[in-house]
């Protein structure tokens, strides 16, 4: 039983009583747990219950503070700069672009960075809460060094997920995508099946091909060098440099403008965050018209993309955000997808804080 399903509604009521029971208060347990629940009611498997271990095991060893308040440092009417002080990263990113929507609904745009944070989950979940509120968003976040960026070995920047959410019908325009070929958790999830990565993905400490994920993954946690490519490979003839560049765009926003640690200077001791950066970039349509103009003008896109003729062989073509609202529509009935190895580790966060991990396994 490697892959089973579950329903989504039991997932979300296991993270937010574990939340609880590491301490925080039932409305931030809710906030954390539906930004977990989202990534796998959309299928982002690797963003979503099987990061619960992950953020156990930091609020154990003090690097979540659980108790963090988040302090505004600097503010003007279309800007500001948190230092999270080593909170949790979903209720830091909540609060932030909370105020950028209340910015930009005042001045027509506005940008949030954050500093001292930790990890925040799927882009892409705060650039929803923007559009269902009528407005263009779009997320960043840089993380742990992970990229091994064209020509070198060794990794300096991170992932570094750039997501962006455009209102549209009958659904938004929704894009969240890492700058490297995957990420860290997709990694982590071939892992635990102990499989084989495709070719392409990583490279070892030599700067060479690697398909062994426990590898890169050990590589990168102990600093030896290697990790995961960017967008477009390890060379420029495939494009390599221009997920490198995106890598750096998403650190501009975060580590630059905030004044917080780039990937490379992230650390993970106990005590102490991860130093992660985050920015949300909020614009208004009503600053350059008419929103329910632009609305039904992107919705005509996105269908005339949709229309296009199909290349043979080829049953659709799908917009960012269409996989997604299949993938929602697949999770309310047929539940979300769970590897035996992650409920392994929810059984032991669960026997650890005292409450009982139950799930009726659908298939």
């Amino acid at each position: 039983m490697a892959d089973f399903r579950v329903p989504a509604k039991q997932a979300y009521d296991f993270c937010k009583t574990a939340f609880v029971k590491m301490g925080f208060s039932e409305v931030d347990s809710e906030k954390i747990a539906k930004v977990l629940n989202l990534a796998d009611v959309y299928g982002i498997e690797s963003h979503g219950i099987q990061r619960m271990w992950r953020y156990y095991t930091q609020t154990k060893n003090g690097s979540i503070h659980i108790d963090a308040k988040p302090e505004i440092v600097f503010e003007t009417p279309v800007s500001a700069v948190i230092d999270g002080h080593d909170g949790m990263g979903q209720l830091i990113s909540y609060n932030a672009i909370e105020l950028a929507m209340e910015k930009a609904k005042k001045s027509g745009m506005a940008i949030v960075t954050i500093r001292e944070s930790n990890h925040y989950g799927i882009a892409g979940y705060y650039t929803k809460l923007a559009a269902d509120n009528g407005l263009i968003a779009l997320s960043m976040t840089n993380t742990e060094a992970m990229m091994v960026h064209t020509n070198s070995k060794k990794p300096v920047l991170g992932t570094n997920p750039i997501a962006m959410a455009v209102p549209a019908d009958p659904h938004p325009f929704w894009f969240d995508a890492a700058t490297t070929v995957v990420t860290r958790g997709k990694l982590e999830l071939y892992a635990k099946k102990e499989k084989e990565m495709p070719n392409g993905w990583a490279v070892d400490e030599n700067g060479q091909p690697c398909t062994d994920s426990k590898r890169v993954l050990d590589n990168i946690i102990a600093k030896r060098g290697g990790g995961i490519l960017p967008t477009g490979g390890s060379e420029e003839e495939t494009g390599s440099h221009k997920g490198y560049g995106f890598g750096m765009m998403c650190e501009i926003f975060t580590a630059i403008l905030s004044g917080g640690s780039t990937s490379n200077h992230h650390i993970r001791v106990e005590g102490k965050g991860a130093g992660s950066c985050h920015a949300f970039i909020v614009i208004n349509p009503a600053a350059f018209g008419d929103p329910a103009e632009i609305k039904a003008h992107m919705s005509t896109l996105m269908q005339e993309l949709r229309d296009t003729a199909k290349a043979d062989g080829k049953d659709v073509i799908y917009v960012h955000g269409d996989k997604e609202a299949e993938a929602e529509k697949l999770s309310a009935t047929q539940g979300i997808n769970m590897k035996e190895k992650t409920l392994d580790e929810l059984k032991k966060i669960a026997d650890d804080l005292g409450f009982e991990c139950k799930f009726d396994i659908i298939g």
